[in-house]
């Protein structure tokens, strides 16, 4: 396992973070599993967020009594100070800990939340005090839009950021990783198989490996899923893979999806799951959470091209901050799972 100073911190974070945003669907004991094999096994960075149903109290259930192994980094979706402070209550309790290494305004995409949390008696005051009085270390911030995250963090307000970074969404390379360089900040990257879609699993955990970052959350449930990660980081990326993995990068990428989701559908499409998977999906398939999303979800993919409200001016693009053509991705994936 590769250790790194997680920026200014001056912690040494290991390569790959345990997201435990998904543990609250598994068993207590398989959560608790998995969490100890990764501790045993040299993974020190540990992701939840106070949304992220019981995850936190799995955490505290779980591995509460090895508190000083591993650094805790959990999230709050308020903007109000008073809102903001008593989850931070809240997730200390649930953690059974004294303190939170980091917490990080959780899930900014708009820039009316970043105003309203970082205003006199927004979120960002309330974590402020809460470091002050020592049940803080650092403090994040987390979000899907690379360029906003960029401008956000330049006045150095923030310790840390978290980002999608991925072979299908490698844009937070942009701007986003060079500024939070410049800041020596913590650098994480989420989703590297962009919620369980992406394969080949090596590769998928082995791009973000290859870039400028100290620490990738991938969310784990299980033993097994633990070790296919930890596997997936044996061997130091050279030169020649960097290329090769960066090449297909590119190539999956052509999408220009960042799961902002400031779209919406009408007919009820999950326009980001089947933007940023539509060129991986022809190129070299799914995992199977991915082919079950299609399964699910096909009727609804297909019924796009006849949806009359849409066929003058889709409703959808007019939304996209980045000018995306997301009604003709959406029917091309359709012809594609029909088999035209």
């Amino acid at each position: 396992m590769r250790y790194t100073p997680f920026g200014r911190t001056g912690f040494s974070v290991s390569s790959l973070g345990f997201g435990a945003m998904n543990l609250p669907g598994v068993p207590l004991e398989q959560a608790r599993d998995a969490l100890n094999y990764a501790l045993d096994h040299g993974i020190n960075y540990v992701d939840t967020a106070a949304g992220y149903r019981n995850s936190e109290e799995i955490i505290g259930e779980s591995i509460s009594h090895r508190r000083n192994e591993y650094f805790l980094a959990t999230k709050t979706a308020k903007r109000e100070y008073n809102e903001a402070k008593a989850e931070i209550e809240r997730s200390l309790v649930r953690m059974k800990t004294d303190y939170i290494d980091l917490l990080q305004i959780h899930y900014v995409n708009y820039p009316q939340e970043f105003m309203k949390a970082m205003e006199e008696n927004g979120a960002y005051q309330a974590v402020k005090e809460a470091q002050q009085a020592g049940k803080v270390r650092y403090i994040g911030i987390t979000g899907h839009r690379p360029e906003l995250l960029a401008r956000w963090i330049a006045d150095g307000k923030f310790d840390q950021v978290l980002f999608h970074l991925s072979l299908v969404q490698p844009f937070a390379n942009d701007e986003l990783i060079p500024m939070a360089t410049r800041l020596n900040m913590g650098k994480t990257g989420m989703k590297p198989l962009s919620g369980g879609f992406v394969q080949p699993v090596d590769k998928a955990i082995r791009y973000p490996y290859s870039q400028d970052i100290h620490t990738i959350i991938s969310g784990m449930i299980s033993v097994d899923e633990v070790k296919m990660n930890i596997a997936a980081m044996e061997q130091e990326i050279e030169t020649e893979e960097r290329t090769e993995l960066e090449s297909l990068a590119a190539e999956l990428s052509t999408h220009h999806c960042r799961r902002c989701n400031y779209c919406s559908c009408p007919i009820e499409i999950r326009i980001p799951d089947v933007m940023i998977s539509s060129v991986v999906l022809k190129k070299q398939g799914l995992l199977p959470k991915g082919n079950a999303f299609f399964d699910k979800f096909k009727t609804n993919i297909m019924s796009c091209a006849d949806y009359e409200p849409c066929k003058e001016k889709p409703l959808c693009e007019q939304k996209c901050p980045y000018h995306l053509p997301m009604q003709h991705t959406i029917q091309e994936t359709a012809r594609y799972l029909s088999g035209v």
